[in-house]
């Protein structure tokens, strides 16, 4: 450190918080409050007991836990322990979950007593554990039978002594987090205290944080570290509204009682909010910040009758979550509303602290500005991940040509918006013209009885693939496949409509929300060999 200049860490947001806001609320969850004196000090314990279990600078310590205050708390007490963090995702099997806690090599794991189950059958043959501690949730299904080792073990070897909220490095590794590892072993994405200090700026401005901010977390925290949501409201003074499991009648409970102000997640998170029994018009304007799958202008403009504010962000693991944000434009403001949702659906620019989008060829040539012509979007600079966790090879793939290469494709409209097309995996080629799957999935979604929908490539003797839709209806509503095929070649070229559509209960999705489209498209081309975009 010199006068002028101080090594960038997210832990000084705790810090300052704890010193300008001591006695307000930081943490609700149930009955418990923490306030922000005693978020910091519980943070501090934490760290030394981390450090009186044996964790020593750089090891990495994994936490297994829904979104209760003891994972919010492990995002500062880890790094500062001087530790590396590895959120696992809850949803993942046993032997998923034994080889990150391997690959990432770490040496102690927290884990939810309801989560106990996924954990035991490994807990003996772990390479790199030396101790499992059990947190027992009274909130949480179960018995409470865990490790041996509680929570309050582990607290008990901790002290109040003072840490310092600041690291020698602001490049060292803060948090490994894990991908999903659709198409082959999961990916160990390194973020750094730089990447995630800077990124908690961008979140406070372009999801419009204040002080008076009341978050409800029904973003998961082991995605993306939440989208650094953790950091960004602990450092505007906000208000963190824990959850335990995301549900339309516990969120719209919580919203009731604790007069929330923001949130996040995957369009089909909005989805599930909308879409509740309980769900109401509100009379003050919550924003909703969601990303994962471009949200359909249906979506937008049915959530902002009811009250809420959408901003639609986009990016990876690989981008510390949000990138790119669809920054509002006022002159949208004298526009149709179907017209302005159309806008609100693309995928934007830069956000504050990133670097400007690119949407190049395959040579790295920026694609004309002419929202037709598709190419890869590309990245760089402080909110792109340091690399793999001890994958040189993958690192060096991915950042080909000096950018992160997303395997999105997108294009660029004159106004300088990019709008994603497709996960390069997940284009339709169909006698050899490129279909989106994005655009028919929207036209799909316009239909006034479909709740959601998925469009995977399909074989097809005579044109190769072609698109076909799976859809669940709203509760109540009745549509038959060819009313939803009519319907969607009133909205797109005719030659982009399945031919097929497939009525279904529910979507595969991953625990963020996600649909699981390599599921549908495996089911499709059982039999016809394999499909090679995977």
């Amino acid at each position: 450190m010199t006068v002028g200049h101080t090594e960038l860490t997210p832990l000084a947001f705790l810090r300052r918080s704890a010193e300008v806001y001591p006695d307000k609320a930081a943490i609700v969850y149930g009955d418990r409050r923490h306030s922000y004196a005693e978020f910091a000090a519980e943070t501090t314990r934490v760290a030394h007991a981390l450090r009186g279990s044996g964790v020593g600078p750089g090891d990495r310590v994994a936490y297994l836990l829904p979104n209760v205050p003891e994972m919010l708390v492990a995002h500062f007490a880890v790094p500062l322990a001087g530790a590396v963090l590895v959120a696992i995702n809850t949803r993942l099997s046993t032997e998923e979950v034994r080889y990150i806690l391997d690959h990432s090599g770490s040496t102690l794991l927290v884990v939810d007593a309801a989560l106990w189950p996924v954990v035991a059958p490994v807990a003996a043959e772990l390479r790199t554990v030396q101790e499992i501690v059990t947190i027992v949730d009274p909130a949480a299904p179960g018995d409470g039978i865990g490790s041996g080792t509680t929570y309050d073990d582990l607290l008990a070897r901790g002290s109040d002594d003072p840490l310092p909220w600041e690291v020698d490095d602001e490049d060292r590794a803060l948090s490994i987090n894990y991908t999903s590892g659709t198409t082959g072993k999961p990916k160990g994405v390194q973020y750094t205290h730089r990447g995630a200090y800077l990124n908690s700026f961008g979140e406070v401005v372009h999801s419009a944080h204040s002080p008076d901010s009341v978050y409800l977390w029904t973003l998961p925290m082991f995605h993306c570290n939440g989208w650094c949501t953790p950091w960004a409201v602990t450092a505007i003074g906000g208000t963190h509204v824990c959850l335990r499991e995301v549900r339309g009648d516990t969120i719209w409970k919580l919203i009731g009682q604790h007069g929330v102000t923001h949130l996040n997640g995957a369009p089909t998170v909005v989805t599930t909010i909308m879409n509740a029994a309980e769900a109401v018009r509100l009379d003050y304007q919550l924003v909703i910040t969601t990303a994962g799958a471009p949200p359909s202008p249906t979506t937008i403009l049915q959530m902002e009758r009811m009250g809420f504010r959408i901003v639609h962000v986009y990016g990876l693991t690989e981008t510390y979550g949000p990138y790119s944000v669809n920054q509002y434009q006022r002159a949208w403001d004298t526009l149709e509303p179907e017209e302005r949702a159309a806008l609100q659906a693309r995928q934007g620019v830069g956000m504050i602290q990133t670097d400007a989008l690119r949407v190049v060829d395959e040579h790295m040539v920026d694609v004309p500005r002419d929202g037709a012509t598709m190419g890869e979007i590309v990245m760089r600079g402080n909110n792109v991940m340091a690399g793999y966790f001890d994958d040189p090879e993958g690192t060096e793939k991915a950042f080909a040509g000096g950018w992160f290469h997303s395997g999105d494709l997108g294009v660029v409209h004159p106004d300088g918006y990019v709008e994603l097309r497709d996960r390069a995996k997940d284009v339709v080629i169909s006698g050899g013209e490129n279909i989106s799957t994005v655009e028919v999935e929207q036209a799909v979604v316009s239909h006034p009885a479909v709740l959601e929908a998925a469009v995977v490539g399909v074989p097809d003797e005579q044109w190769g693939e072609r698109p076909k839709a799976f859809v669940v209806l709203k509760p109540g509503e009745q549509a038959t496949p060819a009313d939803v095929v009519e319907h969607v070649k009133s909205k797109i070229a005719r030659y982009k409509a399945p031919r097929d559509v497939e009525i279904v209960d529910e979507l595969p999705k991953t625990s963020t929300g996600k649909v699981q489209k390599f599921e549908l498209r495996e089911k499709e081309w059982s039999g016809h060999g394999s499909r090679i975009k995977g």
